[in-house]
């Protein structure tokens, strides 16, 4: 795999950018209703089907550090749930917070699931600010 650093500490997979081109185009309804009725509307950059290593992360937020995934139903069979396990502790050693929600959180508690990212988001930007850890 070709990796280069774009941000100190974060692996950029230049193998992965034709596939997260892919899926930026193919999201899922439930990614497109996120995407263009909530996280375009923060004062926060978000990117979309970010590569980050070996993994394309659906939104992620770099001040904050912060990965939003939203899981279909492969996610909750074994294998689903160990690979998600695996993914989730190698993003977090590198600093990266994982926030899991599954399609039925969008389509039945989409404003619960946003404030709730709102709110992960400035607490990790504060912690960040005030241990001294921002870019």
């Amino acid at each position: 795999m070709q990796y280069k650093n774009k941000k100190p500490g974060i692996l950029h997979n230049n193998e992965l950018t034709g596939y997260s081109q892919k899926l930026r185009k193919e999201m899922t309804k439930e990614e497109r209703h996120l995407w263009y009725d909530f996280l375009t509307s923060l004062p926060y950059t978000i990117k979309r089907q970010e590569t980050i290593g070996q993994y394309i992360i659906d939104f992620y937020c770099s001040k904050a550090k912060l990965a939003i995934e939203l899981d279909g139903s492969q996610h909750y069979e074994r294998t689903g749930k160990r690979s998600d396990e695996v993914r989730d502790h190698r993003l977090n050693a590198l600093g990266i917070k994982v926030l899991r929600y599954s399609n039925l959180d969008i389509n039945r508690n989409f404003r619960g699931v946003c404030e709730d990212i709102l709110n992960q988001i400035e607490l990790r930007i504060i912690d960040r600010i005030s241990s001294g850890g921002e870019d």
